[in-house]
């Protein structure tokens, strides 16, 4: 069964690599980096594609608006080159909190714009770019002899009409904080419309999906620490809209009633407890449709229980 990881450093970059470097020995089909609030994740990558020799790496997911498709090709294809052909890239829109709030940067018509974006990106990828949109007009190839080999392309998605729109002109899609009923419900049907749209189907389509886990004897520090982790999620509009159409809105009535995030949402959201728990959540996943389940331990390394979650969840 294939197997990915989301590594994402927390306060030890050094201590990350290891656990990578771990990861590799435990078999596991490729890491993960987020990128959003923290660090850049080409850089994080580059770092853990130098400690490893096979292992695959991919950024889930770097947001469009504050970088130009053109910057991104030129990223993503000097990642792949440096890591021998290791490299698969993610974006996503994000969120207005973060781009508009926190960046000036106005997000309008997201699936308009992911449409151009991804087309002029495809061009700066290959073999050039001669592209006149409404959002981007791009004259550009890349001046090398010889070209590096073009990473797939994922898309982030929570509502159906993102997975549509990744399931028309993505290789993959990466989920994150959506239920495995919601992911054979929702997600996955709309990435087969997708799909037929573009007179394919969804044989080769990557369908990743990071699974929050943690295998530990302290069950309620573990809950406590995801509960806490959830506050940003539950006031997103794109995160609540998909947490309401996974059955949720009672905990989010909750949550807005009380202030904290009730235990029933987090235990929808993630798999706490002993090994037996973690891996069910997990399997629910694959029953689902996901062809790359991502053990994504809960909170950072620095977490008891994050290495010991990804060393029993190798193999699974």
């Amino acid at each position: 069964m294939r197997l990915s990881a989301f590594i994402s450093p927390g306060g030890d970059l050094k201590a990350a690599v290891e656990l990578v470097r771990r990861a590799e020995t435990l078999h596991y089909e490729s890491v993960w980096v987020t990128h959003g609030l923290g660090r850049d994740s080409f850089l994080v990558l580059a770092a853990y594609g130098a400690a490893t020799t096979r292992l695959g790496l991919g950024n889930g997911v770097v947001p469009i608006y504050p970088r130009h498709p053109v910057a991104m090709a030129q990223a993503a294809l000097t990642l792949s080159e440096l890591s021998g052909g290791r490299f698969r890239l993610g974006i996503g829109v994000s969120h207005r909190a973060s781009m508009e709030t926190m960046l000036g940067l106005a997000v309008v018509e997201p699936l308009a714009v992911m449409r151009e974006y991804v087309a002029v990106l495809r061009g700066a990828l290959g073999a050039g770019v001669d592209f006149s949109g409404k959002y981007y007009r791009v004259q550009w190839s890349l001046a090398l002899p010889t070209r590096p080999p073009a990473p797939p392309i994922h898309l982030a998605a929570l509502g159906p009409k993102m997975c549509e729109l990744a399931g028309e002109i993505a290789d993959g899609v990466i989920l994150w904080l959506t239920s495995p009923d919601y992911v054979r419900d929702v997600a996955r049907p709309a990435l087969e419309r997708g799909r037929r749209r573009a007179g394919k189907t969804l044989e080769g389509f990557e369908i990743v999906a990071a699974v929050p886990l943690a295998v530990t004897d302290d069950r309620a520090g573990a809950l406590a620490s995801f509960r806490t982790e959830l506050v940003r999620y539950v006031t997103l509009p794109f995160y609540r809209a998909m947490m309401e159409a996974s059955g949720l809105g009672e905990a989010l009535r909750a949550y807005d009633r009380d202030g904290a995030v009730p235990e029933a949402l987090a235990l929808a959201l993630g798999g706490i407890g002993n090994a037996d728990t973690a891996r069910a959540f997990l399997e629910a996943y694959r029953r689902a449709g996901v062809t790359l389940p991502a053990v994504r331990p809960i909170t950072f390394p620095d977490a008891p229980w994050y290495r010991r979650t990804l060393e029993e969840a190798a193999g699974w």
